[in-house]
């Protein structure tokens, strides 16, 4: 089974964390990036090839990484001329994709069944699944519907509940089959598109462990309950031997060393 990673972000809703690491090497908790937790669980579902879409500090990824091989994967990397967003490196690499195939973020942690996503997306014949979180919103006003100058409804600080795209989908080859390569083009694009189509992607949806390390308010909450749900993540049996990235200046932007895990 295939993956693409998205990891060429710059990840600006995370500065100043990000001004020094890219954001799928930022660590949680006191031994583990973002990026190390996902191969480790790509490679307990069975996941065998990885492709790292790098652009913004991406010699950093490449360092940390590797080949793969310590994760029990085989790695290459797609270096990003230009920033091309969620879909967009996909166009340029079609010649080695599968059939089917998973696509996601560098900087999802969640327990999702990877495999299963991609075995539902295969089975269901749909363009593009999408694994698919609910989230609840409070609303800290009361909120007024009106016609002309009379209010004719009142709600009192409602809690409105969505579903929201995980970062993680699965995608056929023949979706992205006609866009011009070198052009930078978005997930939301990608679903508009299709549904212009006439051509909906499907939901898988979702109600496990799920944080999408996109602010610093999450990245706070990720590291402040990685103890308990590290057990859920990490998968059981797993050496977990890592990687630590030193503080790094902008006269070391590579400096990147092994520790082992062992005492």
């Amino acid at each position: 089974m295939y993956v693409v990673i998205m990891a060429g972000g710059k990840g600006v809703r995370l500065r100043p964390y990000t001004s020094v690491l890219p954001k799928p090497l930022v660590p949680i908790g006191d031994n583990h990036a973002i990026l190390e937790i996902i191969l480790y669980q790509l490679a307990a579902r069975g996941f065998s090839q990885v492709t790292l879409a790098i652009n913004h500090l991406g010699s950093l990824i490449r360092a940390f990484v590797g080949d793969g091989s310590r994760f029990g994967l085989r790695v290459d990397y797609l270096e990003e001329g230009a920033p091309l967003s969620t879909i967009g490196p996909l166009f340029g690499m079609r010649d080695r994709l599968p059939e089917h195939f998973l696509v996601m973020n560098g900087d999802v942690l969640t327990d999702l069944d990877y495999a299963d996503l991609l075995a539902t997306h295969v089975r269901s014949g749909a363009p593009l699944t999408v694994a698919t979180y609910r989230r609840s919103v409070k609303i800290d006003f009361g909120v007024l519907e009106a016609e002309g100058d009379k209010i004719i409804k009142f709600n009192e600080k409602p809690v409105l509940d969505y579903r929201v795209s995980m970062g993680v989908y699965g995608l056929s080859a023949r979706t992205i089959a006609n866009y011009q390569p070198g052009r930078a083009f978005g997930f939301d694009e990608l679903v508009l598109d299709l549904l212009r189509k006439g051509e909906p992607p499907t939901s898988y949806d979702f109600s496990g462990y799920w944080l999408d390390i996109g602010r610093p308010e999450d990245y706070d909450e990720a590291n402040r309950c990685f103890a308990e749900v590290e057990p859920i993540l990490l998968p059981a049996g797993v050496a977990r031997p890592h990687v630590e990235v030193n503080t790094v200046t902008a006269a070391q932007p590579n400096r990147i060393s092994p520790v082992s895990t062992a005492d």
